[in-house]
C-alpha cells in the first residue's frame, strides 16, 4: 500500500499507518513514470514474498515461454489443437494448466524423489507449517500414504495393530507387506456409527491378549507388534487424545501411524489442540519410550488442493529410526516417475494458504459455520414444538444437548450457548462418559471428541442408546431427496446423514440445506405422493412404487428395519470379529492365481474370505481377507442376509457395499472365497484366464 501525500500530512499518521504502508507518493517531487515503476517493483516484491516456493518457480518457468522437447507429448497443449475434440479439451481447461503440465526433465523444478530443488524446498517448508519432523508430498491420495508407510513399517510376519475401522488402503499396505494383522475393535451407538478404540482395547493388556489369541500370530517373527494403525478422526469426526493414544499404544509397539485423512486441517485451530498425530513430540511425550509417529493426510479432502494431493508426515523416534533413503524407497515404490505438476502446486500453495494467522482463521471460519449451522437446527425444532399448528418434529443434530462454561460452571442449552464458546473451548465437545447423547461406552473424561464440522443430521426412528420408535424416517429416503435438490451429502446411514462444513462452506449453502430439510417435513406431514417427491425412483420402478406416499414409504422401510434388526444385527458382526485363518498376503495371492470363487451367501458358511467387505452404511469393513466368514447362524452371515434382503425388497435404496456383487436377476448377494482345493502357492504362473480355457484353445496373450 503507497499513501499519497500532501506537504506536511506526515507528521498527524497514526502509527498503525505508519507500519502498514510500503511507501508515500508525493505526486509533484516525482515523475509519473519513477513513481509507476515503484509501485510495480513493490508489487513484484509483494509477490515473490506471497507465492510458496515450488508454485513461485513453476510461474518463473511458465513466463519463460519456452519450447518443449521433453514429455508429455501434448507439449504445452499444442498437440491438442490438431482436433476437434483436443481443441474443445483445450478450451475447457485452458493452456495455463496444459502449460504447466512437465515432465521432470525440468530440472530448475526439482526431482518429486530425490526431494530437491524447489519440490523439497516446498516439502521442508510443509514440514514446518504441519509440525512434522518430515514431510513428504504424495499424488495418489491418502490411499497411497497408508500404502507406503504400512510397507515400510513392518515385513513379512510381524505383527500389526490394525484399528477395524480402517481404510481398505491400510489393508492394501499389509498385504503388500505381508504383515500378520490384529485386529482392535472400536464401540459402536446405537445409530450404528463407528466409535473410537477405547482406551481398555488399546491398554497393554488389552493389546497383548488379542495377539496371543490370534491364530496367524503363532508364528509370528515376534510376539510384540511392530506397527499400529488407528483412524484419527473419524468418517463421523471422532477425534482422539493423540497423545494418550500414543502413550497406550507406545508399551507394545514402537511406530503409531495416525490415519488423518480427514484431518488435515487440525494443527491450525486451538480447538483441536493435542487431537493430532504431530502433536506427539518431545514435549508432549518426553523419554524414551515414545513411538515414531506418521500421520497421513488427504490434503484435498478438506484443505484447498486438488484431488488426489495428500502428504505424509513423519516423526521420528529414537527407538525406531526412519531413515530417509530407506523411507524414501518406499514411497518411490508406490509412487510415479510423471507427477502432474499442478497438483505439486496445489500442495504447496495449500500449505500456504495454512501458514500463520491465516490458517486459524480459515479452520475458524470453518468452525463458526458449522456452530451457527448446529444451534439454528436446534431452534427450528424447538419453534416448529413451540407453534403447535404441525407434527412436531424435525431432525436433529449430533450434539450434546447441554454444555457447560467453564469460568461459570453454568450447564447452558447448546442453542443458546455463546458462538464463541462452542467454538474455542474444546470440552463442549468431549465424549463425557455415560453421556446418552453419543451413546458411547467405556470412555474417559477428554479422550475423545466431536469435531464440529462434521456434522451429522439424525432422522426420527432410533435414538443414541439404540432405542427404537413406533414411527421414523430412514435417511436413505432423506438422501435421495436431497440429491432431487442439488445437495450431495458426505455419507449415510440407516437414521443418519453426515454433511461436512470445510473452508468452501458459505451461509447461503447451509440455508439452502435449511430449506430442504423444512421442505421435506412438510412433505412427509402432508402425506405428498412418492412420485412428486421421489420421480426419478418412480419412474425408474413404476411396479414397486407407484401409488405409494412419502410417508408409506418411510414407515414402510421403518418397519423393515426394525423387523431385520439391521442395526442390531451391524453391531453384533462388528464386536464378535469373525476368527482369522490365513494371512491377507496368502489371501491376494490365491486370488491373482485363480485360487478363489464367488459364491452366494447362502454357500458361504465355514468358507474363507478372499476379499474385504464392507457395507456402506456405515462404511466399516465386517469381513476381512483371511477371515473365516462363519456359520449360517453366526453374526457375520446374519447382517449380510439380512442387508440382501432389505435390498431386495428397497430397490434404489441398496447399499454400497464393496467386496459383495449382486446377481442382476436375484439380488443374490455373492462374496469372494478361498477355494477350498487350492494349495497355498500356486506351482505355476498361468492366468486364470489361460486355466479355464477349453481344451486345445490358444492362451490368451
Amino acid at each position: 500500500m503507497f499513501l499519497v501525500m500532501a506537504d506536511e500530512g506526515l507528521r498527524d499518521l497514526p502509527l498503525w499507518v505508519s507500519q502498514s504502508v510500503v511507501g508515500y507518493v508525493w505526486p509533484l517531487e516525482d515523475t509519473p513514470a519513477f513513481i509507476a515503476g515503484r509501485i510495480t517493483t513493490a508489487t513484484r516484491g509483494y509477490q515473490d514474498a506471497l507465492l510458496p516456493p515450488f508454485f513461485k518457480a513453476l510461474r518463473r518457468f511458465d513466463d519463460a515461454h519456452e519450447y518443449s522437447w521433453h514429455t508429455p507429448a501434448h507439449s504445452g497443449g499444442v498437440a491438442f489443437l490438431k482436433s476437434p475434440v483436443g481443441r474443445a479439451f483445450h478450451d475447457y481447461f485452458g493452456e495455463r494448466l496444459l502449460r504447466s503440465d512437465l515432465s521432470i526433465s525440468v530440472e530448475e523444478l526439482g526431482s518429486l524423489f530425490e526431494h530437491t530443488g524447489p519440490i523439497g524446498e516446498s516439502e521442508r517448508n510443509a514440514a514446518r507449517v504441519f509440525g512434522s519432523d518430515h514431510t513428504y508430498f504424495v499424488l495418489h491420495g491418502d490411499s497411497t500414504c497408508n500404502r507406503v508407510v504400512g510397507h515400510f513399517s513392518v515385513t513379512r510376519d510381524e505383527i500389526a495393530l490394525v484399528d477395524r475401522n480402517c481404510h481398505k488402503s491400510v489393508l492394501h499396505g499389509l498385504v503388500v507387506s505381508g504383515a500378520r494383522p490384529v485386529y482392535l475393535v472400536p464401540t459402536r451407538n446405537g445409530y450404528g456409527l463407528a466409535g473410537p478404540l477405547p482406551p481398555a482395547e488399546i491398554a497393554a493388556d488389552s493389546v497383548a491378549a488379542r495377539i496371543a489369541a490370534s491364530p496367524l500370530t503363532r508364528d509370528a517373527v515376534s510376539s510384540r507388534a511392530q506397527y499400529a494403525v488407528f483412524t484419527n478422526s473419524t468418517y463421523d469426526g471422532l477425534c482422539y487424545d493423540a497423545v494418550a493414544a500414543a502413550r497406550a499404544l507406545a508399551a507394545g509397539t514402537p511406530r503409531v501411524h495416525f490415519d488423518e485423512a480427514w484431518f488435515a486441517y487440525a494443527r491450525f485451530h486451538p480447538l483441536y489442540a493435542g487431537r493430532y498425530g504431530m502433536s506427539v513430540d518431545e514435549e508432549s511425550f518426553p523419554g524414551p519410550d515414545r513411538p515414531t509417529v506418521f500421520a497421513t493426510q488427504s490434503t484435498h479432502k478438506l484443505l484447498a488442493a486438488l484431488s488426489q494431493s495428500a502428504m505424509v508426515h513423519v516423526r521420528p523416534a529414537p527407538r525406531a529410526p526412519v531413515e530417509h533413503e530407506r523411507f524414501n524407497e518406499a514411497l518411490m515404490m508406490h509412487g510415479t516417475t510423471s507427477p502432474l505438476y499442478p497438483m505439486i502446486a496445489s500442495l504447496d500453495v495449500s500449505t500456504a494458504m495454512m501458514d500463520g494467522p491465516q490458517g486459524q482463521w480459515l479452520v475458524d471460519e470453518a468452525v463458526t459455520e458449522a456452530v451457527r449451522f448446529r444451534q439454528e437446527m436446534v431452534r427450528i425444532g424447538r419453534r416448529i414444538e413451540a407453534a403447535g399448528d404441525r407434527p412436531p418434529w424435525f431432525f436433529g443434530v449430533w450434539q450434546p444437548a447441554e454444555v457447560t462454561d467453564p469460568e461459570s460452571g453454568a450447564r447452558l442449552p447448546f442453542d443458546e450457548a455463546p458462538a464463541d464458546l462452542l467454538r474455542t473451548e474444546p470440552s463442549c465437545w468431549h465424549l463425557e462418559p455415560g453421556a446418552d447423547w453419543h451413546g458411547f461406552p467405556w470412555l474417559t473424561d477428554g479422550y475423545c471428541m466431536l469435531d464440529p464440522i462434521k456434522v451429522t443430521l439424525t432422522c426420527p426412528g432410533i435414538s443414541a442408546t439404540g432405542e427404537v420408535s413406533d414411527w421414523g424416517i430412514p435417511a436413505r429416503v432423506l438422501t435421495a431427496y436431497l440429491g432431487t435438490r442439488g445437495i450431495v451429502v458426505e455419507k449415510t446411514d440407516s437414521y443418519t446423514t453426515l454433511v461436512l462444513f470445510s473452508m468452501g462452506i458459505t451461509k447461503g449453502k447451509w440455508g439452502t440445506l435449511l430449506d430442504a430439510l423444512m421442505d421435506f417435513k412438510d412433505l412427509y406431514d402432508g402425506d405428498a405422493p412418492l412420485d412428486r417427491v421421489l420421480p426419478a425412483l418412480v419412474a425408474e420402478h413404476p411396479r414397486r412404487y407407484s401409488g405409494l406416499t412419502l410417508r408409506g414409504l418411510c414407515q414402510e422401510m421403518h418397519d423393515q428395519l426394525r423387523e431385520l434388526r439391521l442395526v442390531e444385527l451391524l453391531d453384533t458382526a462388528f464386536r464378535e470379529l469373525p476368527e482369522p485363518v490365513v494371512p491377507p498376503q496368502l489371501c491376494y495371492q490365491r486370488l491373482i492365481r485363480g485360487g478363489t470363487e464367488r459364491i452366494r451367501l447362502t454357500d458361504a458358511p465355514g468358507r474363507v474370505a478372499a476379499a474385504m467387505v464392507t457395507v456402506t452404511p456405515p462404511g466399516i469393513p465386517v469381513l476381512m481377507p483371511g477371515e473365516s466368514v462363519g456359520a449360517a447362524s453366526g453374526p457375520l452371515l446374519r447382517y449380510l442376509t439380512a442387508l440382501e434382503s432389505f435390498d431386495r425388497r428397497f430397490p434404489g435404496f441398496g447399499s454400497e457395499t464393496h467386496g459383495v456383487v449382486r446377481d442382476p436377476d436375484t439380488g443374490d448377494y455373492q462374496i469372494e472365497c478361498l477355494r477350498p482345493d487350492t494349495p497355498d502357492r500356486a506351482d505355476t504362473t498361468t492366468t486364470p484366464a489361460q486355466r479355464s480355457a477349453p481344451e486345445g484353445a490358444e492362451p490368451v496373450g
